[in-house]
């Protein structure tokens, strides 16, 4: 490895740095909009979006978690809640009967309705309001770019489990 590719040069590094700030405010104040909004954490929320713009308002739990990025045993545990909140049931998967299929139901669709006015405002006033329809276009393809890099290495989720002894090297998931 080469000094060079050891190091960011600023703009690199301010644009890293830009990029956790606003990541962290815009996260904060969303935060706050479901949880007023509908009672919902960040990570419901994108559970509900993801499952209700699907064109059957189902997703296996796998890759749901690789969608949103989340562990399967957290999705497990946020689906769970969501399901004892009436906003989306399980039931084991018609193509893979290991595989376990979440749906958004109609009081889950309720909730999204109910919160995405809101979220839509947030939005708008915070992140997009500093910027020209011009800036909005370039952001989207810079991110697109990055993001389908990114994607290009599954999430740790998405991996293959290990098979064998039953314990797993580390001891975490």
């Amino acid at each position: 490895m080469t000094d060079e590719s050891a190091s960011l040069d600023p703009v690199e590094l301010g644009a890293y740095f830009a990029l956790i700030e606003v990541s962290s405010l815009l996260r904060h104040a969303v935060e706050l909009q479901l949880k007023e909004a509908g009672g919902l954490s960040y990570v419901q929320f994108q559970l509900l979006a993801t499952l209700g713009d699907s064109p059957a308002g189902s997703k296996r739990m796998t890759d749901l978690a690789d969608g949103v990025v989340y562990s399967r045993s957290g999705l497990t545990h946020q689906a769970g809640l969501l399901e004892a909140a009436g906003l989306v049931t399980r039931a084991p998967s018609v193509d893979d009967e290991r595989s376990v299929t979440v749906t958004i139901t109609e009081a889950g669709r309720a909730v999204l309705a109910t919160v995405f006015p809101g979220h839509i405002a947030v939005l708008k006033k915070l992140f997009l309001a500093p910027l020209g329809r011009e800036d909005v276009e370039e952001l989207a393809r810079s991110l697109s770019l990055v993001r389908d890099h990114m994607r290009s290495t599954p999430p740790r989720s998405a991996a293959p489990r290990r098979r064998g002894s039953g314990r797993r090297a580390g001891g975490t998931s």
